[in-house]
């Protein structure tokens, strides 16, 4: 039997006692002691193992008081690369108080809903190491005590909230005689939902708040690790941090750490015995540059093999898509002006954008410069770095999009805004046009269309006749049938009335290679409605009036021509 693939474990207990399939991150524990960072936070997209290496730092430093507990932290570590490392590392194992905090669960509706749920996220902390302070409350003062037990009782306020990473620290070095070491997981989820939600100022202000306490001038700390998708400004969040370790996917330490790399990827599909697909897995998930390591999505990578795994011809699918509900990209996309909407075609001809790096933003920064928004998609992991280089004292990336897992995610995301663009126009002219066998007001209110939206012409002829089904569907009074998703070898696109004496019409949609071949190509599209028959289905279901239309498109134009009537 194989070991079964973690999708979805991120406690570390549980990934190794439970046997699953593990690619060994622990060096990353000595990058840190090495370093010796004393607030570092990392920046990295969503699902590239953030939770899971907090939570082999929590195994690895914790104390608990309880030396069987403590002692099975070396269990848990055998075989691994830190405990060949020498005893410089291995002696820092069980030896800090260590609280473990999440804050994704704060991602709510309202303020009151998300500062309830890091209430709790921090009560429950508070109460894992009660039996600590209950053990040691004679060397805490009447005060201390009170609030440490208010708070893991979850009878706290808003203030004691954002005073608690500070009181957890102070408490836990009076009772153990040990500094803390703080771990702070998704910090930026609640600011993120808080932004899209309309009241980030609000969350700001308390997540500013309780890092203030905890890790501005708290003598108790041993050093913290904070995590989340983006650098928020330090004037935003970090105000007065001057110690403050950022770490994003554009600094060389700790590169290997978050994510696969292409060696990690390859042993594991040995394991499974899947190595054929992995120029698929290449294609797919790679793409990803931190610092200067090549990485792959290790979420997609799982979830990929675990299909693998049961059926070795599987077909690659867009895991991360299904992790987030991609606010950024639709914002970006409702918003955009016409330059961008050329920047952003560009990225999807999978060609690259320059950009002048920009890593201290905030959420409210969306709808300043565009270059703040590629900086966004840049550090959330919608685009990746080809290259780096200095301009003018500043520093500038050449981005692209990573993968075709990312590109779907783009593609989806435009299909679905432009059927919600489209479903509100009204193309009554469209539908007279086409009536009247006028060809040329049909190619003009197209042409319309197509300048306002994000066209993908890599994937051109589903594009266009995904774009053109959309707009014909929108009539009350006709049914639009479409062929292609059938792969029935008949015409592109079918519009009948419901009544067989209504009017009926064959399309028929064709991709040119230049400028100059969109009057050819349209005309070929009608010939071949006609060469292949493409009228008989209708007669066969009993239309007598049918009409044909070829149409061809090239980027933002297109060519419509009208076949004679049958």
């Amino acid at each position: 039997m194989k070991r079964p693939l973690p999708i979805g474990v991120d406690n570390f207990e549980e990934m190794i006692k439970e046997g699953y399939y593990y690619i060994d991150k622990s060096m990353f524990i000595k990058e840190l002691l090495d370093l010796k960072g004393k607030v570092n936070l990392f920046t990295r997209p969503r699902r590239f193992g953030k939770t899971l290496n907090l939570s082999m730092l929590r195994y690895f430093f914790e104390y608990t008081g309880h030396e069987e507990t403590d002692s099975s932290g070396r269990e848990l570590f055998q075989g691994m690369k830190i405990m060949e490392a020498g005893e410089d590392y291995n002696g820092q194992m069980g030896r800090y108080p260590v609280i473990n905090l999440t804050l994704k669960s704060a991602k709510q509706e309202d303020f009151d809903m998300a500062f309830y749920m890091v209430q709790n996220a921090v009560s429950a902390e508070f109460e894992r190491h009660r039996e600590l302070v209950e053990c040691g409350k004679d060397r805490l003062s009447q005060k201390e005590y009170e609030q440490y037990v208010k708070i893991a009782e979850g009878q706290a306020g808003e203030g004691d909230i954002r005073n608690s990473l500070l009181l957890f620290c102070q408490c836990m070095y009076k009772v153990t005689g040990r500094k803390t070491v703080i771990l702070i997981d998704e910090y930026d989820v609640p600011l993120e939902n808080a932004y899209f939600r309309g009241f980030y100022g609000k969350m700001t202000g308390f997540i500013r708040s309780l890092f203030e306490a905890g890790l501005k001038t708290n003598e108790y700390l041993q050093f913290a690790v904070v995590t989340g998708c983006l650098r928020i400004s330090k004037e935003s969040i970090f105000t007065g941090l001057n110690h403050l370790k950022i770490i994003s996917i554009l600094d060389h330490r700790y590169s290997e750490h978050f994510g696969f790399t292409e060696e990690e990827v390859l042993e594991m599909m040995a394991y499974y015995g899947v190595e054929s697909r992995f120029s698929t897995m290449k294609e797919w998930y790679d793409g990803y540059v931190f610092g200067d390591i090549h990485v792959y999505n290790p979420w997609s990578v799982i979830n990929f093999m675990y299909d693998l795994h049961a059926d070795v011809r599987a077909f690659p699918r867009p895991h991360w898509i299904n992790t987030s509900s991609n606010d950024i990209i639709k914002d970006m996309i409702a918003g955009a002006d016409r330059e961008m909407k050329g920047q952003i075609e560009t990225l999807l001809s999978q060609k690259t954008l320059n950009i002048q790096v920009h890593e201290e933003v905030t959420y409210e920064d969306m709808r300043g410069r565009g270059e703040n928004l590629w900086n966004f998609l840049f550090f959330t992991g919608y685009l990746t770095k080809e290259n780096e280089y200095f301009k003018d004292n500043y520093v500038f990336l050449k981005v692209r999009i990573p993968n075709i897992e990312v590109l779907t995610i783009y593609e989806n995301t435009i299909m679905n805004w432009m059927k919600g663009m489209i479903e509100k126009e009204d193309f009554r002219d469209l539908y007279r046009a086409m009536e009247d066998g006028d060809a040329k007001g049909m190619a003009d209110i197209i042409n319309g269309q197509l300048f306002r939206t994000i066209s993908f012409y890599d994937s051109a002829e589903n594009f266009y006749h995904g774009f053109l089904t959309g707009i014909l569907s929108q009539s009350e009074n006709y049914m639009v049938k479409s062929n292609r998703e059938s792969g029935s070898g008949r015409s592109d696109i079918m519009v009948k009335s419901p009544s067989l004496r209504g009017r009926s019409f064959v399309l028929e949609v064709k991709v040119s290679d230049r400028m100059d071949d969109l009057e050819g190509d349209a005309q070929r599209a009608v010939q071949q409605i006609y060469d292949k028959k493409y009228m008989e289905e209708l007669r066969a279901e009993g239309y007598g009036n049918i009409d044909c239309y070829g149409i061809s498109f090239y980027r933002k134009d297109c060519e419509v021509r009208f076949g004679k009537r049958d």
